[in-house]
């Protein structure tokens, strides 16, 4: 059973970059400056003890500032064989992997994603991602596409993999970024249907996960209630009108818990204005070149802050009390999971677990 699917909470949660050295880009000094395996199957233990529906990793093939091949942010665990290993060490939660499209031939990603659902039992789950940094797909001769193209790369890509996932003849394929002859994947995943995620931020990539994806994931970009449901809104109404389709709509967080929301507001501050890896943040703003240009200042500053404190993620800062409430608002909002992150994993998770995770059973979003 994939809680993705099965789960009833209205509000469902899950750890996000644990393959990794975590989402942040600080230099604080409790961060984590190394992946850890152990750390890994530690946090996803404890996630699948507390009821958690997921756990996801991101695929990053080098890290951000140039000729810095040992930067942390290039420090990341292969997704697929970290995803195999962490459903050997669970029962219950939903794993997922993370490719990128150019860098895997979707035959090899079919074999690799159906021998994870088998280890897992049938908790897969695969996050499909286009392509967006240069220097990544350069290191694999695979050059960077206009950006509607990547998508139209990535629907093909998809297409040869859940043929090879469904069907039990041979098929020949034929297509503009891909030729299979005589394609076939044994053996086939558990379930029928292995759920996809993708995030889709412009016009395209939301038609693309509207039409496509289970769940699709959005950079929250408000702290207003009305304008986050709007938000959501467009994904599931383009889903249904468009494509016939109902789809979850999830995102992810930075979570600081402290005794107060001050306490909280500054912790945050300290980690992601004071101590920002700004080699690094200088690094991602540079790759993602025209669209931070167009950005208003005061918008750049925001999400400048927010990559540095946890890859752009919705902030969860304050006491047990407020974190509950704001994950209650995005739940009211329609955001139907949370992918949650912190600069110290195991201590983060561990406060989660103790003292918010039960505000969220009282609020009747968790069972």
């Amino acid at each position: 059973m994939n809680p993705l699917v099965e789960s009833t909470n209205a509000l469902k949660l899950g750890l996000f970059c644990t393959n990794g050295t975590g989402a942040s880009q600080t230099l604080a000094p409790e961060r984590h400056t190394s992946p850890s395996w152990e750390r890994s199957v530690r946090t996803a233990q404890a996630a699948e003890a507390a009821g958690f529906e997921t756990v996801v990793p991101f695929a990053r093939w080098k890290g951000y500032p140039e000729n810095r091949p040992e930067h942390s942010s290039g420090m990341v665990m292969d997704p697929f064989t970290w995803a195999a290993g962490i459903a050997a060490s669970t029962q219950r939660i939903g794993v997922l992997a993370t490719s990128h499209a150019p860098t895997l031939h979707p035959i090899v990603a079919a074999k690799q994603a159906a021998t994870i659902d088998l280890i897992s039992g049938g908790r897969f789950a695969l996050n499909v991602v286009g392509g967006w940094n240069r220097p990544e797909l350069e290191m694999f001769g695979a050059p960077l596409r206009e950006h509607d193209e990547r998508y139209d790369h990535l629907q093909e890509w998809l297409t040869v993999l859940r043929r090879l996932w469904t069907e039990t003849e041979e098929f020949d394929f034929h297509g503009r970024f891909f030729d299979v002859l005589g394609g076939v994947s044994q053996p086939k995943p558990v379930q029928t249907r292995v759920p996809i995620m993708n995030a889709g931020g412009s016009p395209r990539g939301m038609r693309f996960a509207a039409e496509h994806a289970d769940l699709c994931f959005v950079i929250v970009q408000s702290e207003d209630e009305a304008a986050i449901r709007a938000q959501v809104e467009g994904y599931k109404q383009m889903a249904r009108r468009e494509f016939g389709r109902e789809v979850q709509v999830w995102t992810h967080t930075v979570v600081v818990q402290r005794d107060t929301d001050a306490e909280a507001a500054a912790y945050l501050r300290r980690v992601s204005v004071e101590q920002e890896d700004t080699e690094s943040v200088d690094a991602w703003m540079r790759l993602q070149g025209a669209e931070a240009q167009l950005m208003p200042p005061e918008v750049l500053a925001i999400m400048r802050q927010r990559m540095a404190a946890g890859a752009g993620g919705f902030p969860l800062a304050g006491t047990p009390d407020t974190i509950a409430e704001r994950l209650e608002t995005l739940g009211a909002a329609g955001i139907d999971g949370a992918l949650l992150t912190w600069i110290d994993y195991d201590s983060g998770l561990a406060d989660f677990i103790r003292d918010v995770l039960p505000l969220l059973v009282k609020a009747g979003i968790r069972a």
